[in-house]
C-alpha cells in the first residue's frame, strides 16, 4: 500500500449517493485523512439519513434533487468550481462501500509521480470478491471497454467508478451525462483527447445495501442502454 504524503497537491474527494445511509459513513471514515483537503457528499434526493450521517462523518453535503448518478456529480463539480482554490486532483469514489477507499494513495500516485491525467480502479485486474459484481455487469463492462477499443484505440480494462483525474483535465471533457453514461463518457472523452491514462488493480467487495442499477432488472436494462448509447454518440 502506498503511504503518499504530499502536502501540496490538493485532492477533492466527489461522492454521488442516493439512499447510502448504512454505508455512507464507513466510505468516509476509511478514505485517508491526511491526503484529502474536501469529502464532497452528493445526496441524489435520498428518502433516508444519507446526507445526516455523510455530515456528521465529517462531509460537506450538498444536495441534487434531479436524480442521476451524473447529476450528483455535476453537483459536486459545481460546488469546487465555487471554491477560490481549485484542487489539482479530484477522486471519485462511490457511496456504496464496494470500493476500497484507503485505496486512495495507490489511485493518485501515478498523476503525481508520473504525471498521469486520468487513473481508473480496475476490478477486472484486482481482487473481486464473490458476487460483488452481477453477471450483467461484468458482461456489460467487457462489451463496453472492448468497443472502447475498438473505436477509440485505448485499452481499458474496466468501467469502475473509484477514479482519480487531474482538475484542470476534467475541465476539458466538458461532462454532460445525467445519469449511467458518466463513467464511460469520461473514459472516451479522455480517449479522444489522448489523456494519458493508467488503471490500478481494485479491491472490490459485495456493497451495503441493493445496488440502484444491478439490483433491479429495470435499472439493469437502462444502464447497458445508456453506456452503448454514450459510446456510439461520442463517435
Amino acid at each position: 500500500m502506498c503511504t503518499l504524503t504530499n502536502n501540496k497537491i490538493l485532492i477533492d474527494v466527489i461522492i454521488p449517493a442516493y439512499n447510502e445511509e448504512s454505508s455512507i459513513g464507513a466510505v468516509i471514515n476509511d478514505i485517508p485523512k491526511y491526503l484529502v483537503r474536501k469529502i464532497i457528499v452528493c445526496e441524489n434526493k435520498s428518502t433516508d439519513r444519507t446526507a445526516e450521517v455523510a455530515s456528521k462523518n465529517g462531509a460537506i453535503v450538498v444536495s441534487e434533487p434531479a436524480k442521476g448518478y451524473g447529476n450528483a456529480c455535476l453537483k459536486g463539480m459545481e460546488y469546487i468550481s465555487q471554491n477560490e482554490h481549485k484542487p489539482d486532483i479530484v477522486v471519485f469514489l462511490d457511496g456504496d462501500y464496494s470500493d476500497h477507499p484507503e485505496q486512495m494513495p495507490d489511485l493518485v500516485k501515478p498523476i503525481i509521480e508520473e504525471d498521469f491525467d486520468l487513473v481508473i480502479a480496475s476490478r477486472a485486474i484486482g481482487n473481486l470478491e464473490k458476487g460483488a459484481m452481477m453477471p450483467q455487469q461484468l458482461f456489460g463492462n467487457w462489451l463496453a471497454i472492448n468497443l472502447i477499443k475498438l473505436f477509440y484505440k485505448v485499452q481499458f480494462t474496466d468501467l469502475g467508478p473509484f477514479r482519480a483525474i487531474k482538475y484542470s483535465k476534467l475541465l476539458e471533457l466538458e461532462m454532460e451525462d445525467k445519469t449511467f453514461g458518466w463513467t464511460v463518457e469520461m473514459q472516451v472523452k479522455a480517449a479522444k483527447l489522448n489523456f494519458k491514462c493508467s488503471e490500478i488493480p481494485a479491491l472490490y467487495r459485495k456493497r451495503i445495501g441493493v445496488s440502484k442499477v444491478s439490483g433491479t432488472l429495470r435499472g439493469t436494462i437502462l444502464a447497458g442502454h445508456k453506456i452503448l448509447w454514450t459510446i456510439f454518440k461520442l463517435l
